[in-house]
């Protein structure tokens, strides 16, 4: 080996650097050290970048691994020689080495990691410019399954850490991509340094971590659900700091930057990652206010099925849901219904950079109605009460504030709320009834046709007093889908019919519900469904406290309104003859309950019929009908009364029923009950004068042909029945 072919190296010192024992190769580098300061001294500047190609070219690159490891410890010689003037040749010195990161051999690995921060110590901020490069390969250094190789990775990471605090002119914009890049790394070691830059910076008084947050703020949420402890207690640590920066800042958070990647976050199914995402967005509700507004249907999606946790491990997260809610709920307000601002008048979210700009532009920005329905939509149909729950309180939230935005969309979900009277829970089903008696009252709903709504101020339902309530035409339709679904659902009537309309008559107006109901049913084909929905109705309207005022209002008959409500109502109550003489009762209206007991003789008695008047003589018994058994003391005034008691009596066959009536009648003090009817007739009409302009021959008439319908239906469906059998008997 000829001293020439490795100048400015000497052969004994190329051999020495070259060799496999570590002491001889620390005497070479001593050597280079003092021939580089020699070259330096003397200005040789050619010399040095000669030197400088024969070790990073020639030696770090060599295929020999010993020749590779002379080449790193001489490139930190040359380094060390040349002080503070190593800075000048700082690419020929750092290029090399962190090629040898990435090394086969984990021997020259650890001496890449110890000759870079021989290098990095004299040189200092003039490594910078290859920050990137040396991050890239630590990265993947400090997960190395190498104890050494860690250990050197280790402690050129804290070198390289401390000159970053101490720099100004740390580069983060073009560090972020990378840092992106390897925050999705699965490995627990890489996570650890990863995270751990992360906390300098963001300790660093020149850097701005939040402007650049977004690109980071995934990868953060991803590590924090690492199997390591320690790693997910740094990683929560890390966040808690950014969020307390968020607090603080006035400027420079793009809140809507992050608002999607803590939504995707919040449906986590790990505790910790769902409590933290859903924490800072009631943080950025608090902070962004409106401005948040566009997020809100991903928001509700994510955020309402958490309301339904109920195990202690997952309290924390449901309680912070609970809190996000009512956060977004305050968020929204009348201004959400007017017309939505032109392209000219308003900024886009999207180009919204920080909190100042959010809350200067949150005027224009309104709440997208229609995605937070199609929402609302799906989590009506969740599996769990709460959320479903939840659900309906939205929608009556939107029909209070935004009833205008919101009737435009309500044939979307107008059905959806019907569908909802079947479900299994009575939270649920009493909210959806809240929610329809809203749509059927509020003035909205009269500009309104399916998919139109007319504009308009209207004043929110809150503000409305009973006596001002108006109902809409969705008030028509609410009652028409409720006989279609009692007719499609006989259990529904059965289980749930008296408690949908006793809800409604609080919500709404009960003669409303009454008379809309009859009138419906007044054309009801199904003469036989027709006849057992009065019956529930009858029963409704004798033992409802809920009707109280409305059967007030009909056993006086004293105004125009109720006189025609009972026609009403007598017409409808017509198909189930027992129920009409309770109504007539009610009224009291003892003499035609009397001519209705002279028909009941020309009436097919079935079981159903006997079992109405046991129900009847029951409710006689009751409270509601106090009045009725004390007015048989005055036999004198009510003798169609007694005999039309008498009647049913004499219908009943001897059973319990039979026997608590012919007691009662026995109470009757023993007097002439032979006065002519025509004349307490007159006298009860003098008594209440609405009534004499009742037609009651007409409405007895109605009656009469409403029964025969029902004996021509009975008759068809016998002959239907025998077709059938006979068919069958074909086959």
């Amino acid at each position: 080996m000829a001293d020439k072919e490795y100048a400015p190296l000497t052969a004994a010192c190329v051999r020495a650097l070259v060799d496999k024992l570590y002491e001889k190769r620390k005497g070479a580098a001593l050597e280079i050290e003092r021939v580089v300061k020699e070259m330096l001294a003397g200005s040789q500047l050619d010399q040095i970048k000669k030197l400088l190609r024969l070790l990073g070219e020639d030696f770090a690159c060599s295929q020999n691994p010993n020749t590779r490891k002379g080449g790193l410890i001489g490139l930190a010689a040359v380094a060390i020689g040349l002080g503070k003037e190593s800075c000048t040749y700082i690419d020929s010195l750092v290029h090399p080495v962190v090629m040898c990161f990435h090394d086969g051999d984990s021997r020259v690995q650890y001496y890449a990691c110890e000759a870079l921060y021989n290098i990095v110590k004299v040189a200092r901020g003039a490594v910078l410019p290859h920050f990137n490069e040396v991050f890239d390969g630590l990265s993947k250094l400090t997960a190395h399954p190498d104890q050494n190789v860690k250990n050197g990775a280790e402690l050129l990471d804290r070198l390289i850490k401390d000159i970053v605090t101490e720099s100004s002119s740390f580069d983060l914009v073009a560090f972020i991509p990378l840092l992106r890049e390897r925050i999705y790394t699965r490995n627990p070691f890489a996570r650890q340094f990863v995270v751990s830059w992360i906390e300098v910076l963001d300790a660093v008084p020149d850097i701005n971590m939040l402007v650049l947050l977004p690109e980071i703020l995934d990868g953060l949420f991803q590590i924090l659900g690492d199997n390591s402890h320690e790693i997910r207690k740094m990683c929560q640590g890390v966040l808690s700091e950014f969020l307390e920066g968020i607090r603080r800042s006035k400027n420079g958070v793009n809140f809507t930057g992050m608002a999607n990647i803590l939504i995707v976050h919040s449906q986590n199914s790990d505790d910790l990652i769902q409590f933290t995402a859903i924490t800072w967005l009631r943080e950025f509700i608090a902070l962004a206010g409106r401005s948040m507004l566009p997020h809100m249907a991903g928001i509700l999606n994510a955020v309402l099925p958490c309301l339904s946790y109920s195990d202690d491990s997952r309290k924390k997260v449901r309680e912070a849901a609970e809190n996000l809610n009512l956060a977004l709920r305050k968020l929204v307000e009348a201004q959400d219904d007017q017309p939505t601002p032109t392209a000219e008048n308003i900024t886009l979210q999207g180009e919204l950079q920080n909190s100042e700009a959010g809350k200067a532009n949150s005027a224009s920005i309104q709440l997208e109605i229609l995605s937070v329905i199609k929402v609302l939509q799906r989590l009506l149909g969740h599996e769990t009460i709460q959320t479903r729950v939840a659900a309906l309180k939205w929608f009556n939230l939107l029909l209070v504030k935004t009833p205008n935005k919101t009737f435009r969309y309500i044939e979307e979900f107008f059905g959806l709320l019907m569908t909802t009277l079947s479900d299994p829970s009575d939270d649920v089903v009493l909210l959806d009834l809240e929610v329809l008696s809203e749509i059927s009252s509020n003035p909205a709903g009269f500009g309104s046709t399916p998919g139109v709504v007319e504009g308009g101020a209207v004043t929110p339902s809150s503000d409305r007093s009973s006596g001002d309530l108006k109902l809409n035409p969705y008030f028509t339709k609410l009652m028409n889908g409720l006989i279609d679904w009692f007719k499609k659902d006989k259990q529904l009537l059965e289980d749930r019919g008296a408690f949908i309309i006793r809800q409604l008559s609080i919500y709404l107006s009960a003669e409303a519900i009454f008379r809309s109901l009859s009138e419906i049913l007044l054309t009801e084909q199904d003469v036989s469904f027709a006849c057992t929905m009065v019956q529930s109705l009858n029963t409704i309207l004798l033992t409802s406290t809920e009707i109280y005022e409305l059967r007030s209002q009909l056993k006086e008959l004293a105004t125009e309104e109720s006189c025609s409500l009972f026609c009403c109502l007598y017409k409808c109550w017509s198909h189930s003859p027992i129920s009409l003489m309770s109504l007539c009762y009610l009224t009291q209206n003892y003499a035609q309950a009397y001519r209705l007991m002279q028909i009941f003789g020309d009436l097919e008695v079935t079981v159903d019929f006997l079992k109405e008047i046991d129900k009847l003589v029951q409710l006689i018994e009751s409270p509601i009908f106090a009045y009725l058994r004390l007015q048989l003391l005055e036999a004198h005034k009510n003798p169609e009364l007694i005999k039309s008691l008498y009647g049913l009596l004499m219908i009943l066959p001897q059973s319990e029923a039979f026997k608590l009536l012919r007691y009662r009648l026995e109470c009757i003090p023993q007097i002439n009950l032979t006065l002519t009817l025509d004349t307490e007739s007159k006298r009860r009409g003098e008594d209440r004068p609405l009534v004499k302009k009742i037609n009651f021959d007409e409405l007895l008439s109605h009656f009469l042909s409403v029964q025969a319908n029902h004996r021509d239906f009975k008759r068809k469906q016998v002959v239907y029945k025998i077709s059938a059998v006979k068919n069958l008997d074909l086959k």
